[in-house]
């Protein structure tokens, strides 16, 4: 016998055998996906962070994006769950072993070997955030138009970066740790060293030769063409580029996963694939695939890279 869940579980009873088929998300959104290791975690408004093992295509563990029961400060991000915003998280980023989760309340939770930590310098909802290459501090961009900058060794806020006009909702490192990125939803694209946190005003110049670690940023010369005729920046939810350069994938609110060669000028034409059946929230490369995650069908799907 099969018995599906509410909770997105799947189980085949065998006379008194019980075996959990899938497992999923299952309230509200799914917004948050970034690589551990070989395996691929998750986050979303259903209060949990998943980590998927994508050769069995199963889930691995779950925890908690936590246990507390508490409202935004202000700014409340919208949802389609009636968790408080403490259980709900729209970013979710790993490195050598550390997990850390962003809840909607602004806190964010750090787990790693050593215990748990809570950051609570944000005001509102967090959408991105990211660690630098070598792992020894970490951004945090948050919907209160700052730019928090952590050293990781005891996760002291080093510095916060300030000069957006609005939300910021995408951000990158570059590959020696020197430099920021960052997009706003006022569409503003701007620059800064770090740790010292202080804008780079011709940052657009002086950056004109440096690796970028990462590609998520929405706004820069490198994604122009990635905005279809008519629409404006809402449209394009998720950008991110393949490890060598090449290639850029970008999710959509056309439930669309799309492929761009690296740069993507004003009229480069990408390959479409469907898949999702609502808005691709999240996105990532990884090995030898491409994994985008689902708003509201709070569905990880992988894309072969043939």
């Amino acid at each position: 016998m099969l018995i599906g869940d509410r909770n997105g579980t799947i189980t085949l009873m065998n006379g008194g055998d019980k075996k959990e088929v899938m497992h999923s998300h299952n309230d509200g959104e799914t917004w948050g996906v970034c690589a551990m290791g070989s395996n691929v975690l998750t986050s979303g408004d259903d209060n949990q962070v998943i980590e998927w093992d994508p050769s069995s295509r199963c889930r691995v563990k779950t925890q908690d994006v936590s246990k507390r029961s508490a409202g935004p400060k202000k700014g409340k991000a919208s949802s389609l769950s009636n968790k408080p915003a403490s259980q709900c998280a729209r970013s979710v980023a790993h490195h050598n072993g550390t997990t850390v989760v962003a809840a909607n309340d602004g806190v964010v939770h750090v787990h790693c070997s050593s215990g748990s930590k809570k950051l609570e310098d944000s005001d509102e909802w967090i959408e991105c955030m990211a660690f630098s290459p070598d792992g020894s501090h970490f951004a945090v961009g948050s919907h209160d138009n700052r730019i928090y900058v952590y050293e990781t060794g005891n996760w002291g806020l080093v510095g916060t970066c300030k000069g957006h006009s609005s939300y910021i909702m995408a951000l990158d490192w570059s590959s020696d740790g020197s430099y920021l990125r960052t997009n706003c939803g006022a569409y503003e694209l701007l620059f800064w060293n770090t740790p010292a946190c202080t804008q780079d005003k011709n940052g657009k110049s002086n950056t004109v030769g440096t690796d970028w670690a990462t590609k998520t940023v929405k706004f820069s010369w490198h994604v122009n063409g990635i905005y279809p005729k008519g629409t404006d920046g809402t449209h394009i939810n998720c950008v991110t580029g393949n490890p060598d350069g090449s290639l850029l994938a970008a999710g959509d609110d056309w439930c669309l996963v799309r492929i761009f060669n690296d740069p993507c000028l004003p009229g480069h034409q990408p390959r479409s694939f469907r898949g999702h059946s609502e808005f691709v929230s999240g996105i990532i490369f990884h090995g030898d695939y491409i994994f985008s995650v689902g708003g509201y069908d709070q569905t990880l799907m992988q894309w072969k890279k043939c």
